[in-house]
């Protein structure tokens, strides 16, 4: 079983203190950095000042890239059904003649 750590974890200037399995530590890590620099890019491109308006954006950019990369592996694993079953066509079509 997976020892538990006690760590703090910065969001925007508000530090979490979490208690995660250590296999979590790296990607919440990882999580943070990216939603810091993401946060850090929309206050240079956009003229928001509220931070909670930052942190929307930074939910709705994360939320949405999830949900394209599952329809896009929705679709392409239709494709691939789709190509295996010709392909099956064409073998049984062949094999009996």
């Amino acid at each position: 079983m997976d020892e538990k750590l006690k760590i703090k974890i910065s969001i925007a200037d508000r530090v979490y203190p979490l208690t995660v399995t250590m296999s979590q530590e790296e990607g919440l890590r990882s999580a943070s950095k990216k939603i810091d620099a993401m946060m850090k890019q929309f206050e240079e491109n956009y003229a928001v000042r509220d931070k909670q308006d930052v942190l929307a954006m930074c939910a709705l950019q994360f939320a949405s890239q999830l949900e394209q990369k599952q329809i896009d592996t929705t679709i392409d694993g239709k494709e691939t059904i789709a190509r295996i079953k010709k392909i099956s066509d064409l073998l049984i079509n062949y094999l009996d003649k």
